[in-house]
C-alpha cells in the first residue's frame, strides 16, 4: 500500500468505529490490515497457541515483531496501558518501531525508531486519519516531517485522484493523447478554486457552494456551472463587459484571476462531464480545509494524480525539505545569509541591507528538470524569508516584495507537472505575503495573476537553456517551440538585469538498461564529438553537460543531484573531462547519502550533490552527512585534490596481486547445471555421474550459501561422461541449445557442449569475489572455496592464489577504492576485474608482510564458520554484524589494521583519508610505469 491508500483506509477505520462502535479486541487487527498487513498475516497475530506469531507480554496486547506492540486500554487508562507496552521486555527484545495504547476514545502512542526515537502521538481517536502519517514506517514508507505533522497533502491527493479517475471513466476521450492536457489544466484549475475559496481569495465556500446549489445531483450540468464560473474569472471585473461576454449572474461574484489559468474556461467543451458520482467527489474535495496546502510537498503528489505509471505510486513522490537544502544552501543561500549576518551585525547597515535586498530581486532559481516545482518553491520561500528579515531590519515589515515569480524558472517534459510547478509558486507566494506582511496586503496584491509564464513544457534535453533562463535581461529569439508561446501569448517581464543565475535540480537518473530510443537520441545528440564512449553514461550525465556549457557562457553556478555511478568507474572517466573543461570546476558536493523521499521499502537511491562553477576561486567544500570540509580542489571521485582519471587495465597495476578472471559463462540454456536435487536423482540413476558433477558458485550462492552443481567434462574424460547416460543426455541437449542460439559465437560452442564457454577450476583452492555487493556492507565479502569448485561468470575467481590476497579483497581499503572508482547495478557495487582489481594499488610486500595478511584472512574465515548455518549475506548485514557476530568485526577490524599499517604505519581516519592516500600511490605507480 502507499499513503495515500494508507490514508483512506485509516478513515474507513475510523468512520466505522463511529458508526458501530469501539470493538477492544478487534481494533489491534483492524489498525495493522489499515497499514498493509496481508489477511494471511493477520490471522498468523490472531491465533491461539504455539502457531500465534503474537509475542505480546502484556494482557490484551498484539505484538508484531520488528514492527508495533499495541494494546487497549479500560476508559481513561490509556496513559497507563502506553507505560505498560514501554517497560515490556518484548517491545525491546522484538525491536517494536512502535508502541501504542488507546481507549476507544484516545490514542497515545511513541516512536521507538532511530529517527524517531522519544517522539509521542496524543490525539482522540476521531483524528487518527489526520496524524496517520506517524505511523508509515509500519507499512515500510520512509516518512518526513511534513507528512507526520500534517496528513492534508496526502489526503486531498487521494480524493483528486479518485475524481481524475471517475472523469476518465465518464470522459475516455479525454484520456486519450489529444485531450490529456486539456484534463490537466482543467484539474490545476480546481486545485486554484479550492485554494481560494478556502484562503479568502474568493468569498468562503463560493466555489463549491455554486457546485452544490446551481447542479443536478445527477452531475449532468456540472460542467456548464463550471464553465460559468471559469468565464467570470477569466473576465474583467466590469459588469456590463460581463454581461456581455455571457456570465451568467450566479457566477458575478467571482473575481478577475487572469494570468491564463482561465483563458478560454467559458466554453463548455474545456470542462470534462461529470456523472452523479464525480460530483460527489467534486464536493467532497471542496469540504477539504485548502488552509492546509503546503505547497513544498503538495505539488509532487498532485503530479502523481496525471498518469496511470505515477497514480499506482500515490504519495511516494515526496522530495524532503532538508535535502533540498543541501542543494540550494551552498549554492548560493548559505552566502546570502552571511550577507544577511554581517549587515546586521554588530549594528544595523541600511545602505547594505538596501543593496541585499536588490540583489535578491535579480537572482534567478533555474531547475531545467523541475517536475512539480519543489526547487524552486523552497528556494522562492528561503529567499522571502531571507528578504523579509531585510525588511524587518529597516523598519518595513509590509513593504511589498520585490522578488518576482518569473525569476523561479523551470523546464518540465510531463504537461501537468508543468502546470502544478506554475500552480504552486503561486500558492507559495501567496502564503509567504500572508506569513511576512499579513493577510490583508496578500489579498490586497494577489489578484489579478500575472500573465507571465516561468515553467516550460518541453524536454530540457533539446531546449536552448540560455532561451529558456537568458543571461540578461533581453530575451533571446524564439526557439522552435517558440520559447514558452511566448509565455501563453504574453510577453515575460524580466526583471533582473545584471543578476545571478543558479542552476540545481533532481533530474531523471536512467542507467543504460531504462533508457527510451528518444533518450538515446538526446544523449547522442549532447555527447557526441565531445565523449568518445558514452554508451555507459546515465541519462543525468546529459544534464551535467548542459549545465557545465551554462555555466560557462554565462559565468553562474549549479547544483545537481545524482546517482552516485556517475562519479564512479567508467562513468567517471568517460564524462568528467566533459564537463569540468574550460574553466568550470566543482565547487562543492556532497559524498553519496540516502535521498530519501516516501518511497516503500527499497526504493530509496543513493545519490551525490555536485556544485559546479565557473571562474570561481572560493575554496572548495566537501559534505560528508553533516560535516564539512574546504580544500583546495575536488575531484570527478569527490574526493579531496585533483585525483587522477583511473581507467581499466587488463593486467595488475601491483606486481604483488595475483591474476583474477571472470567465472565460466554456462552458454547452456540450463542444460549444463543441476541443482541439488537433481544431483541427487541423477547419482541415484548412475553413481558414475557423481564423477562429472561439481559444486558451482556465483554470487547468489555464495552470499546466500546454497550449493548448486555443474557437469564438468575434461576433453580427455569425454567419452566416459557420454557412457553415463545422465550427462550423455544432458551434453546432447546442450549441443542442441548452443545450435538454437541466435548468436554465431554461441553456437560455435555447439561443438564443444560438453563444456561451459570458459573452462577454468582450481587444483588447490579458488577464491570468490561475488560480482555484485550492497552498498550498505562495509567488505566485499569474498570467501574461499575447496579445489575442483567451479565459479560461474556472476563472480570472480582467483585461482590458486595465496590466501593473502582474500585479505585484501576483504579490507576495508578495497572496498574504499572499489565504491569510488568501480561500477554500480541499481544500488549494488558492481565489481570488476580490470578497474576493481587490475588498478587497486598496493605497496611491494614482503614475505612477513604476507604471512601476516594470511593469518588475518584465516581469522576471518573461522570466525565465519563460528556462524555456521549463518550464511554470508547474514553475516555482512551492517546491521547485524555487530549485533550478532562482534568476533567476525573484531576479525575485519585486525585485518584492516594490519593492511593499513603496511601503507602507512598506522589506521586511516576514515575513507576520506584512505582514498586520498590510494589516488596518490595510484598515481606514483602509473607514473613509474610510464618512466621506468
Amino acid at each position: 500500500m502507499n499513503a495515500v491508500e494508507i490514508e483512506e483506509a485509516v478513515e474507513q477505520l475510523v468512520e466505522r468505529i463511529a458508526a458501530e462502535g469501539f470493538d477492544a479486541e478487534a481494533f489491534p487487527f483492524e489498525f495493522l490490515e489499515a497499514f498493509g498487513n496481508p489477511r494471511t498475516t493477520i490471522d498468523r497475530l490472531r491465533a491461539g497457541g504455539k502457531s500465534s506469531t503474537n509475542r505480546s507480554d502484556v494482557p490484551g496486547g498484539v505484538l508484531q515483531t520488528k514492527n508495533i506492540h499495541l494494546a487497549t486500554a479500560a476508559p481513561w487508562e490509556t496513559a497507563e496501558k502506553l507505560q505498560e507496552l514501554l517497560d515490556s521486555p518484548e517491545t525491546a527484545k522484538r525491536n517494536c518501531k512502535f508502541v501504542l495504547a488507546t481507549d476507544g476514545e484516545t490514542v497515545e502512542a511513541e516512536s521507538l525508531t532511530p529517527d524517531g526515537a522519544g517522539e509521542t502521538l496524543a490525539c482522540p481517536l476521531a483524528e487518527l486519519p489526520e496524524r496517520f502519517g506517524f505511523f508509515l514506517e509500519l507499512a515500510g514508507i520512509r516518512t518526513v516531517p511534513a507528512i507526520r505533522e500534517n496528513a492534508f497533502d496526502v489526503k486531498a491527493t487521494g480524493r483528486l485522484n479518485k475524481l481524475y479517475v471517475e472523469l476518465l471513466r465518464e470522459n475516455p476521450d479525454w484520456g486519450e493523447e489529444a485531450r490529456r492536457e486539456d484534463m490537466n489544466h482543467f484539474m490545476a484549475r480546481l486545485i486554484f478554486c479550492f485554494f481560494a475559496e478556502d484562503t479568502r481569495i474568493f468569498g468562503d465556500d463560493q466555489f463549491t457552494g455554486a457546485v452544490r446549489t446551481l447542479s443536478e445531483r445527477d452531475g449532468s450540468n456540472v460542467h456548464e456551472v463550471l464553465a460559468n464560473c471559469f468565464l467570470a474569472m477569466d473576465s474583467p471585473l466590469d459588469a456590463e463587459a460581463r454581461r456581455a461576454a455571457g456570465v451568467r449572474p450566479y457566477a458575478m461574484g467571482f473575481p478577475y484571476v487572469n494570468g491564463g489559468l482561465f483563458a478560454g474556461g467559458g466554453d463548455p467543451d474545456s470542462v470534462p462531464r461529470f456523472g452523479q458520482t464525480a460530483r460527489s467527489y467534486l464536493l467532497h474535495i471542496g469540504g477539504l480545509d485548502w488552509t492546509k496546502i503546503n505547497p513544498d510537498i503538495f505539488g509532487s503528489m498532485i503530479q502523481a494524480v496525471a498518469g496511470e505509471e505515477d497514480r499506482a505510486r500515490l504519495g511516494m513522490h515526496y522530495t524532503s525539505v532538508p535535502n533540498i537544502l543541501k542543494v540550494l544552501n551552498p549554492l548560493f543561500l548559505d552566502s546570502l545569509r552571511e550577507k544577511l549576518k554581517d549587515a546586521t551585525e554588530p549594528k544595523v547597515r541600511p545602505q547594505a541591507l538596501r543593496w541585499l535586498r536588490k540583489r535578491l530581486s535579480r537572482i534567478r532559481v533555474f531547475d531545467p528538470a523541475c517536475g512539480s516545482g519543489n526547487f524552486l518553491v523552497i528556494a522562492y520561500k528561503q529567499l522571502r524569508e531571507i528578504e523579509a528579515k531585510i525588511n524587518e531590519n529597516l523598519g518595513e515589515a509590509e513593504r511589498q516584495s520585490e522578488i518576482p515569480l518569473t525569476n523561479f524558472r523551470g523546464i518540465e517534459i510531463r504537461h501537468f507537472a508543468a502546470e502544478v510547478a506554475r500552480l504552486a509558486l503561486i500558492i507559495a507566494e501567496y502564503q509567504a505575503d500572508v506569513l511576512h506582511r499579513g493577510q490583508l496586503l496578500a489579498l490586497a496584491d494577489f489578484l489579478p495573476l500575472g500573465k507571465e509564464n516561468w515553467i516550460v513544457h518541453g524536454n530540457a534535453l533539446r531546449l536552448d537553456w540560455q532561451r529558456v533562463c537568458p543571461p540578461s535581461g533581453q530575451e533571446a529569439s524564439a526557439s522552435p517551440t517558440d520559447l514558452l508561446s511566448r509565455a501563453e501569448g504574453g510577453e515575460i517581464d524580466f526583471e533582473n538585469e545584471g543578476g545571478e543565475t543558479y542552476i540545481c535540480g533532481n533530474p531523471p537518473y536512467l542507467g543504460k538498461g531504462k533508457l527510451s530510443a528518444s533518450n538515446r537520441e538526446d544523449l547522442r545528440n549532447i555527447f557526441q564529438g565531445r565523449i568518445r564512449n558514452f554508451g555507459y553514461i546515465d541519462l543525468v550525465g546529459a544534464w551535467f553537460i548542459k549545465a557545465s556549457d551554462y555555466c560557462r557562457r554565462v559565468d553562474s553556478a549549479a547544483a545537481l543531484v545524482s546517482t552516485n555511478s556517475v562519479v564512479m568507474g567508467r562513468q567517471a572517466a568517460d564524462l568528467w573531462p566533459a564537463v569540468l573543461a574550460e574553466g568550470v570546476k566543482i565547487h562543492f558536493a556532497y559524498e553519496s547519502f540516502w535521498w530519501s523521499n516516501m518511497a516503500a521499502r527499497n526504493a530509496a537511491v543513493s545519490v551525490v550533490i555536485v556544485g559546479l562553477a565557473s571562474n570561481d576561486d572560493t575554496p572548495c567544500i566537501l559534505y560528508n552527512n553533516d560535516e564539512e570540509r574546504h580544500v583546495e580542489a575536488i575531484s570527478h571521485y569527490l574526493t579531496a585534490g585533483d585525483a587522477p582519471l583511473v581507467t581499466a587495465r587488463s593486467d595488475t597495476l601491483s606486481s604483488d596481486l595475483p591474476t583474477m578472471i571472470l567465472g565460466n559463462k554456462p552458454n547452456d540454456g540450463r542444460a549444463l547445471r543441476v541443482s541439488a536435487a537433481s544431483r541427487r536423482e541423477v547419482i541415484s540413476a548412475d553413481a558414475a555421474a557423481d564423477g562429472f558433477l561439481r559444486p558451482f558458485y556465483g554470487s547468489d550462492e555464495f552470499n546466500g550459501g546454497v550449493v548448486n552443481y555443474s557437469i564438468w567434462v575434461d576433453d580427455a574424460d569425454l567419452e566416459d561422461a557420454l557412457t553415463c547416460s545422465a550427462i550423455g543426455s544432458r551434453i546432447e541437449l546442450c549441443r542442441k541449445k548452443r545450435l538454437a542460439f541466435k548468436d554465431s559465437s554461441n553456437r560455435q560452442l555447439a561443438k564443444r557442449p560438453h563444456q561451459m564457454r570458459e573452462h577454468v577450476s582450481s587444483t588447490e583452492s579458488t577464491i570468490i569475489v561475488p560480482i555484485s555487493t550492497s552498498e550498505k556492507r562495509q567488505y566485499i565479502p569474498a570467501g574461499i572455496l575447496p579445489a575442483k569448485t567451479v565459479v560461474s561468470s556472476q563472480a570472480f575467481a582467483l585461482h590458486d592464489a595465496g590466501t593473502w590476497a582474500l585479505s585484501v579483497i576483504n579490507s576495508r581499503l578495497h572496498l574504499a577504492w572499489v565504491a569510488a572508482i568501480g561500477g554500480k547495478f541499481k544500488i549494488d557495487y558492481r565489481y570488476s576485474n580490470d578497474l576493481g582489481w587490475n588498478t587497486f594499488p598496493v605497496p611491494e610486500l614482503t614475505e612477513q608482510n604476507k604471512a601476516d595478511l594470511t593469518a588475518c584472512a584465516e581469522a576471518i574465515l573461522l570466525a565465519r564458520e563460528a556462524h555456521w548455518p549463518a550464511t554470508i549475506a547474514q553475516m555482512y548485514d551492517p546491521e547485524a554484524m555487530d549485533r550478532d557476530y562482534p568476533d567476525l568485526r573484531q576479525a575485519h577490524d585486525r585485518n584492516d589494521e594490519t593492511l593499513e599499517r603496511i601503507y602507512l604505519g598506522r589506521r586511516f581516519r576514515n575513507d576520506t583519508e584512505r582514498l586520498e592516500h590510494l589516488f596518490a600511490r595510484y598515481t606514483e605507480m602509473t607514473a613509474a610505469e610510464s618512466n621506468p
